[in-house]
């Protein structure tokens, strides 16, 4: 499909200085072609949008969420994480089903839509549901079935991870990836760790982690192993594989050094981490070590919606507060978190987080037209600070229109929400 997207302003996010203030940007097939400033070639394009008070930049990328917890959603608020956890959130997620963890996923992927997100990295179960959804929907994302080695179905995820990567790695017209998901340090011994990554050296995959989280994570890692989390998995060989570690709250200098001698893809989770208490990540140290920290919501019963132009804004005020230096995390920088950074930190940098050539075509466009991005002084400040999810106006991703005019054009919206709502029903029910 050919798509000329004419009128437009366009920042690409290939540099600050990069913006185009009247451009227009030609979508062939999966790819963008063209990306310009002036009047638009002619041609026959098969869809032309007119782009006059509008601006199209890359799709925002959830580098950390789970996404079918949409449907504990406020079930269990303002609790500690482990107290929520193991009292509130396990209990009821050993409820679900694949037909829950389907209709759930359906209804984060129609909230992420409809807030501007086209990829999202995703640790749960039933992973295959997870990825029928992704292939229903249009949307991009990289999945993980989530494993814990001190429970009974310990062997049982090794083995179901195998199959996912198997039956959906590179599918869905190659728009699925496939991650091993050890869930964390303290639900992964050691021994179970090594089979992992062995399992993905077998398989070429990459890994998908949750570390550091919490100050009693870390305490309770080094009073068992002697060493803080990010040095106790370098010595189990973790790092060997590509890496995408969410969180990284409770991290020193030193851990920040292995993180960027690894290059491990950080991803920051703030509203998720302030909700639980858990500390407030340093990302400034970590940006200025070179780390290209990501963006994720977390999943929405911690945050509790997935919109990540609510989790750039909150990321740009809570680092410029706790270091209490308005120049922290500049609304640009933020930006790339949520773009440039989220594809390099999946490692799909060569495929997404930015609009240049031969790049897929993931974007999204907005209006300027509402009363809250007027005037125009910067556009990337207005969409950092004032941008909402309602200006979020069309989504296409690998060239195709998902959402057009808010209207979502893959699946059936109203259809997701009572199933939804059905499934949330039955799981209290239950």
């Amino acid at each position: 499909m050919s798509i000329l997207l004419e009128n437009i302003s366009i920042i690409p996010m290939t540099g600050s200085a990069d913006f185009i203030e009247k451009g227009y940007l030609v979508i062939d097939g999966q790819y963008i072609r063209q990306v310009a400033s002036g009047e638009a070639p002619a041609g026959d394009y098969e869809i032309t949008i007119d782009g006059t008070n509008r601006v199209v930049l890359p799709g925002m990328v959830n580098a950390h969420t789970h996404a079918a917890m949409t449907l504990l959603r406020s079930y269990a608020d303002d609790m500690p994480l482990m107290e929520w956890l193991e009292t509130k959130i396990w209990p009821l997620e050993e409820k679900l089903t694949g037909d829950d963890v389907y209709w759930g996923t359906m209804l984060a992927i129609t909230e992420m839509i409809k807030s501007g997100t086209t990829c999202f990295a995703d640790m749960y179960f039933f992973m295959d549901q997870a990825a029928q959804a992704v292939e229903k929907s249009g949307i991009r994302a990289v999945l993980s079935r989530g494993m814990v080695g001190v429970g009974p179905s310990a062997e049982l995820a090794l083995t179901e991870s195998s199959e996912l990567v198997g039956k959906w790695h590179r599918r869905a017209k190659n728009r699925i990836t496939v991650m091993l998901g050890p869930h964390a340090p303290y639900t992964c011994p050691p021994d179970y760790l090594r089979k992992v990554i062995d399992l993905a050296s077998e398989l070429g995959m990459a890994l998908n982690i949750h570390i550091a989280e919490t100050a009693g994570e870390r305490e309770d890692m080094i009073k068992m192993y002697g060493k803080s989390p990010v040095k106790h998995l370098e010595a189990c060989g973790l790092f060997e594989r590509a890496v995408l570690a969410a969180h990284c709250v409770h991290v020193d200098e030193e851990d920040i050094a292995l993180l960027k001698k690894y290059q491990v893809g950080v991803v920051h989770n703030p509203e998720s981490n302030m909700k639980l208490a858990s500390g407030i990540a340093p990302v400034p140290q970590m940006l200025n070590a070179g780390i290209p920290v990501a963006l994720g919501t977390d999943g929405a019963s911690s945050n509790n919606n997935l919109d990540m132009l609510g989790e750039l804004r909150t990321a740009a005020f809570l680092h410029k507060v706790n270091t209490m230096n308005p120049t922290v995390l500049p609304a640009y920088q933020a930006l790339q978190m949520a773009t440039v950074n989220g594809g390099i930190a999946l490692g799909l940098e060569q495929e997404i987080g930015q609009l240049q050539p031969g790049m897929k075509a993931d974007l999204i466009i907005m209006s300027l037209e509402a009363a809250h991005m007027i005037p125009r002084y910067d556009i990337v400040a207005n969409i950092v600070y004032s941008g909402q999810a309602s200006d979020v106006e069309t989504v296409i991703i690998d060239g195709q229109v998902v959402m057009q005019d808010r209207q979502i054009l893959a699946f059936d919206e109203t259809e997701v929400l009572e199933q939804a709502k059905r499934c949330a029903a039955r799981l209290i029910e239950a």
